[in-house]
């Protein structure tokens, strides 16, 4: 028995010799892979941050600038994602309300209302799942109104949008990204992900690409064509520029001549699209509507409160938030991202204001990891704000935290497969970042946030070396 012991310590110490700690190993592996990213050229006056955590400890293998607060760009959802988690639930879901005001008559005539009552859903008509798509919803609300024996609104539809005080964009969102569908503002009613497509007739190069459609009427929205032909190549360089509640919106840049793609744009004031679209549905159905659809925050601008006495009709109930989740990292919705953030600041402490709702996170994760608010120093929930400030060391243990949650395999699954590494990425100018978790060949697992501000050259290439730095971990 002592010999065979004898030689079992032997073993143990001539591998522990020949074969130093791979914990040691992936250091140097990571250290010598930095260097030559660092080395590369391509950050003359840029900075780059790295923070590789031990997967199953949390402790760290390799930092490089990890407290050092930059942008995040869309990295910033997977701290959205795991704090909207963590607080809200992994089966919360938002209700979205169908009531109506006033009275019905023998002969089917409402002397009332109908009224669309907003909690935030941002999938509210989205094309992503089978239950919110804007037809099957209309459908749906058009055989309620029916049912309950309505044939004629001597009143209007309404678009209750007041749970979050109307449609918003946080304030240091960019005025060139907010006219657009990925700068797309919050509403209290939210329709159709915010966003409407337009589809461009090109002409010769150099002059005016045509509107020849849009996916839905923009009633009583003016659009300002000023877009011009580019070159075969060129792509779409097509941006609009309007704020909520614009009734112009201004499309400049180019459409390239050979491009064939709907941009897709923000929609001013969506509740207001939601309740003209009602309209017009019940219309199709023979339930006539006597007066213009409007929304809660219009009337409320107006000096007129809603009716606190309403009857309900239906309540439509959102997809869970783990599969909200699963389309906000796969798709980098940023909507999505405002909504939770409002949602979790609401709920929380009745604070739906974006400043405040950042506020609130960064003082969770204070509470929660211990992390100074100062490298958690948050504008919004998407990473859309150039002003964000994290470090790669906070978003790494926010990430290695998310690991112990019984919601871990739905939110790792939002995560996209890139560059054969589990990962979230962010782009915005002069900003690329990549946080995710990683199991080697050799089975020891990581957590880690990679963040580049500044570079120079092309994106793809800074992507690229990216990349090799990454292969490191593999």
């Amino acid at each position: 028995m002592l010999r065979k012991t004898f030689y079992t310590i032997l073993f143990i110490a001539t591998f522990l010799f020949l074969h130093p700690s791979y914990g040691q190993g992936l250091k140097d592996n990571i250290n010598n892979a930095y260097q030559q990213f660092v080395k590369s050229g391509k950050l003359p006056n840029g900075i780059a941050s790295l923070t590789v955590l031990d997967g199953k400890t949390g402790q760290p293998i390799f930092t490089s600038n990890a407290s050092i607060g930059l942008p995040t760009a869309s990295t910033m959802k997977v701290i959205t994602s795991i704090t909207a988690l963590d607080i809200l639930g992994a089966d919360y879901t938002y209700q979205t309300k169908l009531a109506y005001t006033g009275e019905i008559d023998s002969l089917g005539v409402l002397h009332g209302d109908i009224i669309v009552i907003g909690s935030g859903d941002p999938t509210l008509g989205s094309d992503r799942y089978t239950t919110t798509k804007a037809e099957t919803i209309l459908n749906k609300w058009v055989y309620k109104v029916h049912h309950a024996g309505i044939r004629h609104i001597d009143g209007r539809v309404v678009g209750d949008d007041l749970y979050l005080n109307g449609n918003d964009v946080p304030p240091t969102w960019n005025w060139v990204d907010i006219g657009n569908y990925y700068g797309a503002g919050i509403s209290g009613l939210n329709w159709r992900e915010n966003k409407t497509g337009v589809t461009f007739s090109p002409s010769a190069i150099g002059q005016p690409a045509k509107i020849s459609s849009t996916t839905i009427p923009l009633t009583g929205i003016t659009l300002i064509n000023e877009v011009i032909t580019g070159s075969n190549g060129s792509g779409d360089n097509v941006y609009a520029y309007a704020a909520p509640y614009s009734d112009i919106v201004y499309l400049r840049g180019t459409y390239g001549r050979d491009l064939k793609k709907i941009v897709e744009i923000a929609v001013p004031d969506p509740a207001l699209a939601l309740a003209q679209q009602l309209t017009t549905a019940l219309s199709d159905a023979d339930i006539t509507v006597d007066s213009l659809p409007i929304t809660g925050k219009r009337l409320l601008n107006q000096g007129i409160m809603l009716n606190s006495q309403k009857k309900e009709l239906d309540t439509h109930q959102s997809p869970a938030l783990k599969d909200i989740v699963h389309w906000f990292n796969q798709k980098s919705i940023n909507l999505y991202g405002e909504a939770m953030l409002k949602s979790f600041g609401i709920i929380s402490h009745n604070k739906p204001n974006s400043e405040d709702a950042a506020t609130l996170l960064s003082k969770y994760w204070e509470q929660k990891l211990k992390i100074p608010a100062s490298e958690l120093h948050i504008h919004d929930g998407s990473g859309l704000s150039p002003q964000n400030r994290v470090t790669t060391l906070a978003m790494a243990k926010i990430m290695h935290y998310a690991q112990h949650r019984p919601w871990y395999p739905a939110f790792k699954k939002s995560l996209p497969t890139i560059n054969g590494i589990t990962m979230k990425s962010g782009t915005i100018g002069g900003v690329l970042g990549y946080t995710g978790f990683h199991t080697s060949k050799a089975g020891a697992p990581v957590t880690f946030s990679l963040l580049v501000n500044n570079y120079t050259g092309s994106t793809s290439v800074m992507r690229q070396e990216m990349f090799n730095l990454l292969n490191s971990l593999k």
